[in-house]
């Protein structure tokens, strides 16, 4: 008897584990290709109307890891927030190059003012109204955007600084 307890806790626990995982990650952060988010606006991480899902793509040679948070609508449909996006590429050499990349994915070049320049944790990086990015490494870049306006540039500042390698 006490094994047959132990397999089915066992077994519901696993059962658990499973579902949490095909669930998708939650609102809190968690990680995302390498890196980890230690804060979401308060906004985004709480409340049944926001869920946060994971996808990967590749685009102008390069592998996107992309994490948004998108709200229910109220007639219907999902509006994306935020997205945390990690993109390895070779192209992606300096911050000059990432630049130019990310212009050409989003479809629009930065005209001059339109970005400061961003420190995070002595990594160079850009930070405009709704994104911010940053060179990790050569050939690795993350970019964090307000996808829908919404969060403003102080939330938007706390969410990039806060998305470090989660071996660090």
């Amino acid at each position: 008897m006490r094994t047959a307890r132990g397999t089915v806790r066992t077994g519901t626990a696993v059962l658990a584990v499973l579902t949490a995982a095909l669930a998708g990650p939650g609102p809190e952060g968690g990680r995302v290709d390498g890196f980890t988010i230690g804060h979401v606006p308060a906004a985004l991480a709480q409340g049944a109307e926001v869920e946060a899902s994971e996808t990967s793509y590749e685009w102008g040679g390069a592998r996107f890891t992309a994490r948004m948070w998108e709200r229910a609508l109220p007639g219907g449909g999902f509006r994306v927030e935020l997205q945390v996006l990690v993109v390895r590429g070779e192209a992606l050499s300096d911050l000059r190059e990432v630049r130019a990349f990310l212009s050409e994915y989003h479809g629009h070049p930065w005209a001059v003012g339109d970005l400061e320049e961003f420190d995070h944790g002595g990594a160079p990086g850009y930070m405009g109204t709704l994104e911010a990015f940053w060179l990790h490494e050569p050939g690795v870049a993350v970019e964090v955007r307000d996808s829908a306006g919404v969060l403003g540039p102080g939330e938007l500042r706390r969410t990039a600084l806060g998305v470090r390698p989660a071996d660090g």
